[in-house]
């Protein structure tokens, strides 16, 4: 594939993947203001740009065999950790940003969990262990099988974690 068009597929990925997610909040908005049928359309719309991005990694080779998915999530995971965030945490701080360098600051220590979480899962690839997941809705911290009396990265309370179907 040409050059500029992985890097145009990498750009839509990007626009379509802030337009999933920006639809999803506009629909949780749209629930809690009383319109429930424009938070249905804004959840179909954010469906399709997900459409959209899965098109585009397909096309980029991006995605592969479940080993090599495991491994390279890994990798992310620990560059998010170690490199991208104590450097967002820095600017942050250095601007007196104070909510956005905590936001980072949680997501650094959550993206460590992650980590650990692919890494376990690539350590024991074959086993057929059933597991219930927990996310924090909060700070995105996962609990796995229990939920917690509090979350251990920013203490919000157990009824703050949603259970991943």
């Amino acid at each position: 594939m040409g050059e500029k068009t992985q890097a145009g597929l990498k750009k839509a990925f990007q626009g379509e993947a802030e337009a999933h997610f920006r639809n999803l909040a506009f629909a949780g908005q749209a629930e809690k203001d009383g319109y429930p049928q424009i938070a249905h359309m804004f959840r179909a719309i954010a469906e399709a740009e997900a459409v959209h991005c899965r098109n585009a990694l397909r096309l980029r080779g991006i995605v592969k065999d479940t080993e090599s998915n495991l491994q390279a999530a890994f990798e992310h995971e620990l560059a998010a950790k170690n490199e991208h965030y104590p450097q967002l945490i820095k600017v942050a701080e250095e601007e007196g940003e104070r909510p956005a360098a905590l936001i980072f600051s949680r997501t650094k220590d959550v993206e460590e969990l992650h980590a650990s979480i692919y890494k376990k899962a690539l350590d024991h690839l074959m086993e057929e262990r059933e597991t219930e997941y927990y996310v924090c809705s909060v700070c995105g911290w996962i609990a796995d099988s229990q939920i917690p009396d509090e979350c251990p990265i920013c203490q919000a309370p157990p009824e703050k974690f949603d259970e991943v179907k």
